[in-house]
């Protein structure tokens, strides 16, 4: 068994118009970077399929998957929020994107893998059950979530998001009393910062820890060690789900977090003793944000080398 590495020519083709730091060139830097590197060969390269509305609604209102599907542009642009567009091939990613953790729970729960890094975009971690927001289209990380709660069997999942930004859209869907006993979600970001949220009365279920500006990797351990990791193991999740948004990395200048690659293996490493002693090794991981090229490529390899116990 090995790890697995999903994407999808689909997710290249998403883009926003000119300038904006959610490219088609974040994910080019990944596969480059992996590539690069040798780590491709030594894992094994799936495709992303389409996840149908079906998936999409178990986590979103059906007014609005039946609202992205309907509007998707034939040509042209159409703008969703003030930070997120729609082009004619947006659609095709966004549905590769949460498609790809969808395979991911599968490839994981029967077997045939160990873990699973999907390396796709729209990130996914701030669209709400009702609204995209922040580059997001579909909450990767939850369809993924519900998925694997609701489909194959498992009692507990938990979402890891060390993402710098919160994860606002995912604390939105899994606050509810009826997931406080499925879904542990621990966290880390920047705070004050976008979009503002994760420190007002969290749910039961949300281990949200907001960290200042210049945080480092020994901030981020801290975290790890003292508050997540007793939450999770109290918690004993049958699978970990990743929210991997590398823009925590100092040289990434959309945040003010001070994180380095060996942080990231770090983290990655704790997490898979975590995984080892709840949940059959099992870890989906899906990339989020990420906006310096070099960083992105970098730090994605040392999360994913570290997954595939290299």
């Amino acid at each position: 068994m090995t790890t697995a590495y999903i994407t999808h020519p689909d997710c290249l083709r998403h883009e926003m118009g000119a300038g904006h730091p959610e490219c088609p060139a974040r994910l080019t830097a990944v596969n480059e970077h992996m590539r690069s590197c040798g780590l491709l060969e030594q894992l094994l390269c799936l495709e992303a399929p389409l996840a149908n509305a079906d998936d999409l609604k178990r986590v979103h209102r059906s007014s609005y998957v039946d609202l992205i599907f309907e509007n998707a542009p034939v040509e042209g642009y159409v703008q969703l929020d003030p930070d997120t567009v729609m082009n004619p091939h947006s659609l095709a990613a966004a549905r590769r994107a949460a498609g790809a953790g969808l395979l991911a729970v599968d490839e994981v729960m029967a077997g045939r893998v160990l873990n699973a890094f999907c390396a796709v975009r729209p990130c996914g971690h701030h669209a709400t059950q009702g609204r995209s927001m922040g580059f997001c289209i579909f909450n990767n990380i939850g369809v993924a979530a519900a998925y694997a709660l609701q489909e194959k069997g498992l009692e507990r999942v938990a979402v890891i998001d060390f993402d710098v930004h919160h994860g606002n859209g995912t604390e939105d869907m899994f606050s509810a009393p009826q997931w406080w006993d499925h879904l542990l979600m621990a966290s880390f970001f920047q705070h004050p910062f976008y979009p503002g949220s994760g420190t007002e009365n969290p749910a039961p279920n949300m281990i949200n820890v907001p960290l200042a500006a210049g945080s480092d990797g020994a901030a981020a351990r801290k975290v790890l060690e003292q508050r997540w990791l007793p939450a999770l193991d109290a918690f004993q999740p049958q699978m970990i789900l990743i929210s991997a948004g590398f823009d925590a990395h100092r040289d990434d200048l959309l945040g003010g977090l001070a994180l380095v690659e060996k942080d990231y293996a770090w983290m990655t490493r704790e997490l898979m003793a975590l995984a080892e002693r709840h949940s059959q090794r099992r870890i989906v991981s899906m990339l989020e944000g990420g906006y310096n090229l070099a960083a992105l490529g970098a730090s994605a390899v040392a999360h994913v080398k570290t997954l595939a116990g290299l």
